[in-house]
């Protein structure tokens, strides 16, 4: 395998799009370049108004091991300001719902990217792992906080202080992860959750991201519900719900909103 060989791929299905981290040869590692291609795909996909969802996964049977520690001298240099940071806050800040579908290791880099998904699930053999405090280095302040966040203090600190793996049960009773399954369950459990998202009032999947993820003021929050009035959304669900059949939303986010 040779460098070449790492890459992320980019699969559309109707609404939902799909990124693969592919690098064979170190176990799906991001490279540096991985790293600072993700943000312009994020943004190629975002602003793409046919995508209404994204998939985060792993080539084969691993979601990704970490970063490429081939690449760590620069990592070092730039600590919190690093291209692994910002690819991170821009798959956090991703307007539209994101999913990571979790197979075998998620370590390091790996674990960073699936917790700036807003839904993480994973297969009954995945291994979750947060390795800084065995290579002597600082985890990044927005990414650790975003890991208390989510596990709450006393497991993010297990996490960090030990840097021990954990198994996919522990991680689903801690809060990393919101599903557990069978290997051969996993692809058809996440394109039902992505079809039950999609077909959702994206007006109201939108403002419910931004709101639980603190990125909307009291201005903001007046928009969306002005948005609602507009749009008509909330009376189409009304009636669909009235006349039993599936609502037929048409929001979609203005150019600049």
């Amino acid at each position: 395998m040779t460098v070449a060989d790492a890459e992320l791929l980019v699969e559309v299905t109707g609404p939902v799009a799909t990124v693969v981290i592919r690098n064979p040869a170190r176990r799906n590692a991001m490279t540096t370049a991985m790293w600072r291609r993700l943000p312009a795909l994020l943004d190629g996909l975002e602003a793409d108004p046919a995508v209404r969802a994204l998939v985060l996964t792993g080539a084969g049977d691993t979601f990704c091991a970490g970063a490429d520690l081939g690449d760590l001298d620069e990592l070092l240099d730039a600590g919190d300001a690093s291209i692994a940071v910002a690819a991170e806050e821009r798959l956090a800040a991703f307007a539209k719902p994101t999913v990571a579908a979790v197979r075998g290791a998620c370590v390091g880099g790996g674990c960073q990217l699936a917790v700036a998904c807003d839904l993480r699930i994973a297969t009954d053999d995945a291994r979750f792992g947060v390795p800084p405090a065995r290579l002597g280095l600082v985890y990044p302040a927005p990414t650790t906080r975003r890991l208390a966040r989510l596990v709450g203090p006393a497991a993010a600190k297990h996490l960090l202080f030990t840097a021990e793996l954990i198994d996919a049960e522990r991680a689903l009773r801690v809060g990393l992860v919101d599903e557990v399954l069978p290997g051969d369950r996993l692809a058809t459990r996440v394109d039902e959750l992505t079809a039950a998202v999609v077909a959702r009032s994206q007006l109201s999947v939108a403002a419910a991201k931004e709101i639980v993820d603190g990125r909307a003021d009291e201005d903001r929050i007046a928009w969306w519900h002005g948005q609602v009035r507009a749009s008509g959304e909330a009376r189409e669900g009304v009636a669909a719900f009235h006349e039993r059949r599936p609502p037929r939303f048409g929001w979609t986010p203005p150019a600049r909103h």
